[in-house]
Formats: C-alpha cells, sequence, structure tokens
C-alpha cells in the first residue's frame, strides 16, 4: 500500500483498529492455518496489529508479517512470535517462500493499475500448491470512507478471473457482510486458492 492518506488513517486510529480486531480467531483464518502444513512458513500480508499472526505463530507455522503503517507494525510486538517490519505490497518476494499468503483486507487498498501484479506477486511468493487467502470488500470503482481511506472494489466474478489469470485454482468463497472501522456496514469476500 502506498496511499499516504490510508497509512495516515490507521496510524491515527490505532487504538480503535486495535479495540475493532480484538476478537477470538475467524473461522477463515483457522481454516487457512489448518491448510498449511505443520512448521510452515506464512505471510500476513497487511498484518494490522498482528493479532491473526500471533494465532499462527501460535499454532506452530513460522510468521512473517508486513504492514504500510509504521503503527500497526509497532504494535505487533507484543507478539513475541511474529517476525514484522514496514513494508508495502510491492516489496513481496519474487521466488517461492511461503507456504501460505494471508491477505485479510488489505490488499483492498491497491490501486487497480497495482492489483494485478500484487496477485501474481502473491502466487510467484507462495510454493507450489501454497494457500492464499484473499478477503475484499465487494462493490465497483474506488472511493474513500469516511475515515479518508481509500478502497478499490471488485465484483466477486472479477476476482475469480484475476486470481485463476494469475495461475489460481480457487477452493472456497464465503460472501457476507460486516461493519468496519468507518461504521459502515459493507458486502465482502473471503477466498481461498491455492498456488
Amino acid at each position: 500500500m502506498t496511499d499516504n492518506q490510508t497509512l495516515a488513517v490507521y496510524d491515527e486510529k490505532i487504538n480503535d483498529y486495535i479495540k475493532l480486531t480484538e476478537a477470538p480467531p475467524s473461522k477463515s483464518l483457522l481454516a487457512f492455518i489448518q491448510a498449511i502444513p505443520g512448521g510452515g512458513r506464512v505471510l500476513d500480508l497487511g498484518c494490522g496489529p498482528g493479532g491473526a499472526a500471533a494465532e499462527m505463530a501460535q499454532c506452530g507455522l513460522k510468521v512473517d508479517a508486513i504492514d504500510g503503517s509504521q503503527e500497526m507494525v509497532d504494535a505487533t510486538k507484543k507478539y513475541s512470535k511474529v517476525t514484522a517490519w514496514k513494508a508495502t505490497f510491492h516489496d513481496l518476494p519474487n521466488h517461492p517462500t511461503y507456504d501460505g499468503i494471508y491477505a485479510n483486507f488489505s490488499l483492498l487498498h491497491a490501486k487497480r493499475s497495482d492489483f494485478i501484479t500484487h496477485i501474481k506477486s502473491c502466487h510467484n511468493a507462495l510454493f507450489q500448491g501454497g494457500i492464499f487467502h484473499l478477503g475484499m470488500k465487494v462493490g465497483t470503482g474506488g472511493k474513500r470512507d469516511a475515515l479518508g481511506r481509500f478502497y478499490t472494489y471488485y465484483s466477486v466474478e472479477e476476482l475469480t478471473k484475476i486470481l485463476v489469470t494469475a495461475g489460481f485454482t480457487l477452493d472456497h468463497k464465503k460472501e457476507g457482510k460486516e461493519m468496519g472501522l468507518a461504521g459502515e456496514v459493507e458486502p465482502f469476500v473471503m477466498i481461498k486458492a491455492h498456488a
């Protein structure tokens, strides 16, 4: 993510975001963890304050975590088994490194012009058969929310086509609606795929 206004919102709202994300592990996170071989190496792409990464580590995975917000990266330090650093979607390794990549509502901040490249980069960074979790808001176009964060929206069909074109095989999709940090209830999709 390179949208400075979006990053500034996350830096400023860090405490609110920590409260919003303090919850038991989601079914999608647990399904991701269970799909990774024991002791596998995973990347939490857009890790936020680190709760999901900490759950992965607690379950025995080797976890790298990156976020574009320094405040988010700093918040992960309370989890001893999580290695986190500040980086953007452009900083993924260009060779197979991970058994899984967890991109839970992070890549929705990428510009439309960069999104396909980021999806291909995720595919390239996974070992063959590696698991990719993608959480996205569903819609059309792009806009800033009430807090000033930038979002790009896709239909489920668009996301499916992009993932398949990048070389992924889709395993599972879950659609629903959820309230976010800005207080709006929006439709979303979570997709599990493998490289």
